[in-house]
C-alpha cells in the first residue's frame, strides 16, 4: 500500500508527487505519520462517545484550507509529532486497552496507506474496536474504495452546496460532487448503521453538517439533498458549534457566531423536511470549551 506514496493521489488534488521521496503536495505531508494529539474524546455524538468515550487519534496537516478551522494550530500551521506505523499501532492498542468505544481518526485522508498498515499491525496483535474514519468529505472515491474493510465507521463532513463557497472559504474546488460521490460509496460499502445493546455505532454512515453563519441557504441545500438522496441510509449530524477562529475573522460573513434567528430558521427547515435519523447540536455560548488543547 505504501508504494501508492510515489505517485500521490491520496485526495481529490491528485498532487502525484512522490512522497517517499519527500516530496510535499498539497496536503504538507511527506511519508511520515504526524499526529498531535491522542485521548479519550467525550465530544462526539453520543453513538460515537457514550460513556467511555472515543479513542480520538488527531492527525497534524489537511488537503484542506479552510479559514475557519477550530483545529487550525495542526490542520493549517502543522503542529505536532512524527510517529511510525508501528507506533501508531500501538497507540490503537492502548485506546482500546483504555476502555474506548472505538478508533476515530480525525483527518486521515492524507495518512490513508500508512493507517491501512497500521490497522493491519494493531489487528494481528489483538485490536478488535471499531475503526471510525472522520473527514472532511473531499475525498476520492478510489481511495475509499482502498479502505474497505478496514473501516467500519464513516464520519464525513458534507461542508458545502456552491463551489463559490467551498473555493473561497476551503480553496477546494467542486466540493459538492467529490463529496457525495464519496459519501455514496462510504454507504455502499458499510451499509445503514448498526449499532450495540448501549447504542454505540458499529457500522454505517455519519453526516455532518456544520451551519456556518450569513450562509443558512447553503445548509438548507445541503439537507435537502441528504433527504432525497440518502434518508435512511445514513445518520445526520446538524452542528450548530461554529464560532469564528483563525482567519475567519477577518471574513464579513463568518466573523460571529449563529444568531438565534438562523438557529430557528434550519431547525424548522430540519422539520419539515422529516429527517427521522440524526441529532442536531443545541445553540451554545462556550463552542470554544470544546476544541482539543492542542
Amino acid at each position: 500500500m505504501l508504494e501508492q506514496l510515489k505517485d500521490c493521489k491520496a485526495c481529490p488534488f491528485k498532487c502525484r508527487v512522490n512522497r517517499l521521496a519527500g516530496q510535499i503536495g498539497k496536503c504538507r505531508c511527506n511519508d511520515k505519520i504526524k499526529i498531535d494529539l491522542y485521548s479519550l474524546h467525550h465530544f462526539e455524538e453520543p453513538c460515537i462517545s457514550g460513556k467511555n468515550g472515543s479513542g480520538t487519534i488527531f492527525f497534524s496537516n489537511c488537503n484542506l484550507s479552510c479559514i475557519y478551522c477550530q483545529n487550525y494550530r495542526i490542520s493549517q500551521e502543522g503542529k505536532g509529532n512524527e510517529i511510525t506505523i508501528e507506533e501508531l499501532a500501538d497507540i490503537f492498542l492502548e485506546q482500546q486497552a483504555g476502555g474506548a468505544n472505538n478508533i476515530n481518526l480525525v483527518t486521515p485522508t492524507m495518512y490513508v496507506y500508512q493507517i491501512i498498515e497500521a490497522i493491519k499491525m494493531a489487528r494481528s496483535k489483538g485490536l478488535i474496536l471499531p475503526i471510525i474514519y472522520n473527514t472532511n468529505g473531499y475525498e476520492n472515491v478510489e481511495t475509499i474504495k482502498d479502505l474497505n474493510g478496514y473501516i467500519d465507521v464513516y464520519l464525513p463532513d458534507l461542508k458545502y452546496y456552491s463551489d463559490e463557497l467551498s473555493i473561497k472559504y476551503s480553496k477546494a474546488p467542486n466540493y459538492f460532487n467529490i463529496a457525495t460521490n464519496a459519501i455514496l460509496e462510504m454507504i455502499n460499502q458499510v451499509g445503514v448503521p448498526k449499532f450495540d445493546n448501549n447504542g454505540i455505532i458499529k457500522k454505517g454512515v455519519i453526516i455532518r453538517h456544520l451551519v456556518l453563519p450569513g450562509h443558512i441557504q447553503n445548509s438548507k441545500h445541503i439537507l435537502k439533498w441528504l433527504k432525497e438522496n440518502i434518508d435512511k441510509k445514513a445518520y445526520v449530524s446538524l452542528m450548530a458549534q461554529y464560532f469564528p477562529t483563525y482567519k475567519a475573522k477577518e471574513d464579513k460573513y463568518l466573523n460571529r457566531k449563529l444568531t438565534n434567528k438562523e438557529y430557528r430558521d434550519i431547525e424548522k427547515y430540519l422539520y419539515t423536511l422529516d429527517i427521522e435519523n440524526g441529532y442536531m447540536q443545541e445553540l451554545g455560548k462556550h463552542e470554544e470549551e470544546y476544541v482539543p488543547n492542542f
